[in-house]
């Protein structure tokens, strides 16, 4: 099951100020949250590491098409599956829309759980937000590639159909520390989820369920046993020499005559 992100944002620098940033791949990690390197193999070919839902991923994108001030668009070649691409649209007066539409395949327990919280939608959205915070700073841009790629051929924006040659192809390069507490989470939640649902179905004399939840957590059920006490016995009732029973001799001396 694939899953479409698709997040625009206003850029106070002209069109060309924009566009010339973003042909720059190789400073991506300067504000691109999770992303650790990009590496331009060639004017097409593009080499990325990044952690993604705690799950460090290593894929290869090609460039589709590229028109100087409108548009890249890329499809993933080896990897994580992904393919997508950012518009730029000259607002007039200094201003740049930025639209960035992607499309991914999430793999594995760690990515879909993060995928059903919506972590990439999140990141994009981050993205796109410090790239607007990056190139208004600087008021120009750091480089810029202004040759064309496919221009006029109508590709469009790329879908996971165009990623076809990554589907199966994982491109893990090892789980971070994040995959590692996102999993124990993961498994934490299913079981107070099954512990909860047992209770509702069945309820016995013999434990009570205390639950605790904090915000941003998972529920934590802790079951505490009841253990039944052992009757009390008087010892003075079966053990005549227990202390405080009185003595045969004492009965003895305060019998009457």
């Amino acid at each position: 099951m694939t899953t479409k992100v698709e997040k625009s944002i206003l850029v106070n620098v002209p069109v060309s100020t924009a566009y010339n940033q973003w042909t720059q791949f190789e400073d991506f990690p300067q504000f691109m949250g999770g992303v650790q390197s990009v590496t331009q193999l060639d004017d097409q070919r593009l080499d990325w590491v990044a952690e993604i839902a705690g799950v460090k991923r290593r894929w290869e994108a090609r460039i589709l098409e590229q028109v100087p001030d409108r548009k890249v668009a890329w499809a993933a070649t080896s990897g994580a599956t992904n393919a997508g691409a950012v518009m730029f649209e000259d607002l007039g007066g200094g201003q740049t829309r930025v639209t960035l539409s992607m499309e991914y395949e999430p793999e594995g327990l760690i990515e879909k759980v993060g995928d059903a919280l919506n972590i990439i939608e999140h990141q994009a959205e981050g993205d796109l937000g410090r790239f607007k915070a990056f190139i208004e700073s600087e008021r120009y841009a750091s480089g810029a590639w202004r040759g064309s790629i496919n221009e006029g051929m109508g590709i469009g924006t790329p879908t996971i159909a165009d990623a076809g040659e990554s589907v199966g192809d994982k491109g893990k390069a090892g789980l971070s520390g994040k995959a590692v507490a996102a999993g124990a989470a993961a498994a934490a939640a299913g079981v107070a989820a099954a512990a909860v649902a047992g209770e509702k179905q069945e309820s016995t004399p013999e434990s009570t369920t205390d639950t605790t939840r904090t915000a941003g957590e998972a529920e934590i059920v802790e079951v505490i046993d009841v253990v039944e006490a052992e009757p009390v016995v008087d010892l003075r009732e079966t053990d005549p020499a227990a202390p405080g029973m009185p003595r045969a001799e004492d009965e003895d001396i305060h019998r009457p005559l």
